[in-house]
């Protein structure tokens, strides 16, 4: 099932899921299996949400785990790319459903930076987006309130408007600045401009995601909180001594601690740097340098977006990589659902066959 559909469904029966993405297009066991998450110091990733799993294992037993049964396979399975089994079923802690106040607002780069602790503390939920060749970052506070607050979502023209500027104006603009790269800047600067200042309130899976219509290439990394400003700074310094035109905006993000052994908020609070590119503009110097300067605060990738680093890059960011390794390791020895980016990111599993051995495939 996609968020999308389980979004209305469960608010069908009084109920919601406690915090979701900015993007709600993926089937559960996915955004559980990556670490997808949103943004709210008190909140963790949607894994966190999750109660109990049932997977099919390479050998085609059936395992069902939890905090109580089998809790060192729950441990690694809640964000387990991929690696350990089947998820077929998927219990989940859902809360009353509620609402979300939300409000937008442009705000000065030396404000938001200079007010961060302050605006991530005093939100329940608090983002904000950066045009690196601006000076303004689009803030976006939201607030909690029961289901049954007075609604006063965005009206249908308005919505279409906001799209339609959003996504084909956008698109239109991303492709002028593909043509003539010296436009990057301006159009980065009008776009940071154009960012409105709204108030909405709506139930909150209609609040929490967005549709996102132009296609971009993405990159993500979680490092501490406590590091998010120097970062940025830093990230913004290489783009203008480098000339690097960035057609998309940073995104940033927040938090809480998990214990999740493979998600990128384990054993701290998190400050999520996601930097994306048109997907028709040159994008790998400027990713490489955002892996490379987030990596030097102990930057973990999403691990469902863009990144270049292998198993002993992540070993020492994450204290219980060794122990998913062992595991994968017991209950997947050949290598059955294996594929390149879990042999570059996990390494081989011990039995399995190197690629391009195919002695396994020939008669005796």
């Amino acid at each position: 099932m996609p968020l999308w559909k389980l979004g209305p469904l469960l608010a069908e029966h009084g109920l919601a899921m406690e915090i979701m993405g900015d993007i709600d297009r993926q089937t559960v066991s996915g955004a559980i299996s990556t670490g997808t998450h949103g943004s709210g110091l008190r909140f963790g990733g949607l894994a966190t949400q999750v109660r109990g799993l049932r997977l099919v294992l390479a050998d085609g037993s059936v395992a069902d785990c939890s905090a109580d049964e089998r809790p060192e396979l729950f441990r690694a399975a809640r964000v387990g790319i991929g690696a350990l089994g089947v998820l077929t079923e998927v219990t989940l802690q859902c809360v009353p459903r509620f609402a979300l106040h939300a409000r937008d607002t442009a705000m000065p780069v030396d404000e938001t930076l200079g007010r961060l602790d302050e605006l991530v503390e005093g939100n329940d939920h608090f983002e904000f987006f950066w045009f690196p060749h601006s000076t303004t970052t689009l803030t976006r506070r939201f607030h909690r309130l029961p289901g049954d607050a007075p609604l006063q979502p965005i009206g249908e023209l308005s919505r279409r408007l906001d799209e339609t500027v959003s996504n084909l104006g956008f698109e239109a603009l991303c492709r002028l600045g593909t043509k003539v790269p010296s436009l990057v800047p301006p159009i980065a600067r009008l776009a940071a401009r154009a960012m409105s200042t709204r108030e909405w309130t709506d139930l909150s899976a209609k609040v929490f995601a967005s549709p996102r219509e132009v296609r971009f290439h993405e990159g993500e990394f979680a490092i501490p909180r406590e590091n998010a400003v120097e970062a940025l700074r830093e990230i913004e310094r290489w783009i203008r001594t480098h000339d690097e035109r960035v057609s998309f905006p940073l995104e940033v993000r927040f938090a809480a601690a998990d214990d999740i052994w493979l998600s990128t908020a384990q054993g701290r609070e998190s400050c999520y740097i996601a930097f994306h590119q048109y997907h028709r503009m040159p994008y790998r110097r400027y990713f490489q340098a955002c892996e490379d300067i987030l990596g030097s605060y102990g930057g973990r990738p999403h691990w469902g977006k863009m990144h270049s680093l292998g198993a002993e890059d992540l070993r020492p960011r994450y204290p219980h990589f060794d122990d998913f390794v062992d595991l994968r390791d017991a209950l997947d020895p050949t290598g059955l659902f294996a594929n390149p980016y879990l042999d570059r990111v996990l390494g081989p599993a011990p039995e399995a066959t190197p690629v391009g051995d195919d002695s396994a495939a020939r008669p005796a």
